[in-house]
């Protein structure tokens, strides 16, 4: 599967809500940069993360670019997350079931056909404003 294909795949499994199929996307040494976090090292943390997040999120990933450099190495991908906040996050303001819209975006590694790196960013003061903060 070549680069920007690997990518559509991750987003469609996002958006379909199928982590395990994002888990088999990525390599065993998998690097999630979380926006303003830290480092998640390991599919298993990536995995609680995903747990997580659809605990607390309902979103939709829509007007996805995928950008690949030559050597298929590394990726970007811009789109709009299109949420639901469910559920409290712990250090974020309440969760009442707002909804939100959020231009966003993320950069990849690419390692034996595999997702090695995942760097999402996006505007984090305005999504605490659209959720009410």
């Amino acid at each position: 599967m070549d680069t920007k294909s690997l990518i559509a795949a991750y987003y469609d499994a996002f958006n379909a809500g199928r982590t395990d199929d994002m888990l088999a996307l990525l390599h065993d040494e998998i690097e999630h940069h979380v926006n303003e976090g830290g480092i998640r090292r390991g599919k298993a943390l990536f995995a609680d993360f995903n747990a997580h997040m659809t605990e607390s999120y309902k979103e939709t990933l829509t007007d996805m670019v995928i950008f690949a450099n030559e050597a298929g190495d590394r990726a970007a991908a811009e789109f709009v997350v299109n949420g639901t906040y469910l559920k409290t996050d712990e250090g974020l303001p309440e969760a009442k079931g707002q909804t939100y819209r959020l231009p966003a975006g993320t950069f990849f590694t690419i390692r034996d056909g595999k997702i090695a790196r995942v760097t999402t960013y996006y505007n984090l003061s305005d999504w605490m404003r659209q959720v009410g903060q």
